[in-house]
């Protein structure tokens, strides 16, 4: 329970199923000598999870998981920026922290299931016998992209009671409930990063991260110098300070050489993507030996595009229809089948064929 109006409004719901609910919430900001607005709204937010578990009438416990957080988390997001690679923290907490620690400490509280607020839902098919994320039904909400790499056992121990329902009718839930909850605005931020300002934490919390090196285009040629590679991502067009006659982004970052690639928007158009530390969902590693047709997303929010996924050599190979914009490696690829996740990884590299 984050003292969002979303896992307030999934634990009334259980409750209402029947089930016998215990509020968790969890603990991942920093310590009292490390406090800043932050942290005081970390507090706030723990402090409304208790109100509505009071309201509810169910226990509410608050788990410090800050280390675990630290090295699951935080530490992977700063090292994946110091590589050249742009990370998505919120997958990893997902599958690291709210769906194994968590389910692990849970288990110990004598609890079977964990239920979140996200919006998506959990499926088995009797067929195959697996388990798979589903699309849920408030497709502006979706957020089965960020849920794509549970396993099979996570799933099987997992409850999304809000996947049916449109946000709208859980703020009204929660407001005929009487829960303080119901109009409290969204948070969009990364929770560890203040103002999402990535740059500036990797300042303060790897400083080894400001690097000067060389910018160079496509042909190896020095156009410019950059602070260090980790304040760059792939598809950026500011603050490259680059002159010319037309604009150039940045199509590749080369942390071993510390070097910057630029080139042109249409360098950035790439149709083949490769994918690592692989989740296979609705299909087994056996259903991927042949190529697949797929709807595949290479970051969150995009309209997932339609290509054919394979496993190659142990790595899934995406092929898309048509050239994609900017692919970014340490993002997820995630391919669905019809609604469901059928499989996905971390992107490591992509090609124009």
């Amino acid at each position: 329970m984050s003292g969002g109006v979303d896992s307030s409004v999934a634990a009334a719901l259980l409750q209402q199923q029947g089930h016998e609910v215990i509020g968790i919430t969890l603990q991942i900001w920093p310590s009292r000598g490390e406090a800043n607005e932050r942290a005081c709204r970390a507090l706030s937010a723990a402090a409304d999870a208790r109100r509505v578990a009071h309201a509810l009438g169910i226990p509410h416990y608050v788990l410090n998981l800050r280390e675990e957080f630290r090295r699951a988390v935080i530490d992977h997001f700063i090292a994946e920026y110091r590589a050249g690679r742009t990370p998505n923290p919120c997958i990893r907490c997902n599958r690291w922290i709210k769906f194994d620690v968590l389910l692990a400490r849970a288990r110990e509280l004598g609890a079977t299931h964990v239920a979140t607020g996200h919006y998506a839902r959990v499926v088995h098919h009797d067929d195959t016998g697996r388990w798979c994320i589903r699309r849920g039904v408030d497709r502006r909400k979706d957020q089965s992209y960020a849920l794509y790499d549970l396993t099979q056992e996570q799933l099987a121990a997992t409850l999304l009671p809000l996947g049916g329902l449109e946000k709208p009718r859980t703020r009204a839930i929660a407001a005929e409930l009487g829960l303080r909850v119901a109009g409290k605005p969204e948070s969009q931020d990364i929770c560890f990063v203040p103002d999402n300002d990535y740059g500036r934490f990797l300042r303060e919390n790897a400083p080894d991260v400001v690097r000067p090196g060389a910018i160079r285009d496509t042909s190896g040629r020095t156009v410019g110098t950059h602070e260090g590679v980790a304040f760059y991502t792939i598809g950026q067009h500011r603050r490259l300070n680059i002159a010319g006659s037309e604009p150039r982004y940045v199509v590749a970052l080369n942390a071993a050489e510390n070097e910057v690639i630029v080139g042109t928007g249409d360098d950035l158009m790439l149709r083949t993507v490769i994918a690592e530390d692989i989740a296979l969902g609705k299909f087994d590693a056996d259903a991927l030996r042949v190529s697949r047709p797929v709807a595949a997303m290479l970051r969150y929010k995009m309209t997932a595009q339609p290509a054919v996924a394979q496993l190659v050599d142990g790595r899934l190979q995406v092929t898309f229809d048509a050239p994609q914009r900017a692919v970014t490696p340490g993002q997820a690829l995630v391919c669905y089948d019809g609604d469901d996740v059928a499989c996905g990884g971390v992107i490591t590299e992509a090609r124009d064929n």
